[in-house]
């Protein structure tokens, strides 16, 4: 059961594997068992967010207010941030979603893709491969941890 909930924690947006990898060492799972789960998880929304989420913004369109904030994101990400994504290409996505850091998961992995343009077929594994290792550099980080507090 402890497995079910470290693999519906990680899919969640925000916490994702950086939280349920963590979650799972601390409910009992050995961190290669919390590793799997939380990176199963996080893997399972991917594949949904880059079918459903065009779709999606393309429904909430219709209403100006969603459209505009859409645009702005769009427009941010294009100037601001992600050249390196956008020169990169899939290398690029999957480098933005393994770096383990706040807000640079599946799901701004999968945000990303979509308003790049990144074709699906190198999205899905750039992003999955992201998750993969962006999962063994936190179960590391957290196995780490533990084992630096069993210590004390």
């Amino acid at each position: 059961m402890t497995a079910l909930w470290v693999a519906l924690v990680s899919m969640a947006p925000v916490v994702e594997l950086r939280g349920g990898i963590p979650l799972g060492i601390g409910l009992g799972l050995s961190p290669l068992e919390a590793v799997f789960w939380a990176t199963l998880g996080n893997l399972l929304v991917v594949p949904l967010l880059l079918w459903l989420l065009p779709r999606v913004v393309e429904e909430l369109s219709r209403w100006p207010r969603f459209r505009r904030a859409w645009e702005a994101l769009e427009r941010r990400v294009r100037l601001k941030g992600e050249e390196q994504v956008q020169r990169l290409g899939a290398l690029g996505l999957f480098l933005f979603v393994a770096v383990p850091l706040p807000g640079t998961g599946a799901w701004s992995g999968s945000v990303l893709a979509v308003v790049l343009g990144v074709r699906k077929r190198y999205a899905l594994p750039a992003i999955a491969l992201g998750v993969v290792a962006a999962g063994v550099l936190v179960g590391l980080a957290s196995a780490g941890v533990v084992a630096g507090l069993k210590g004390l």
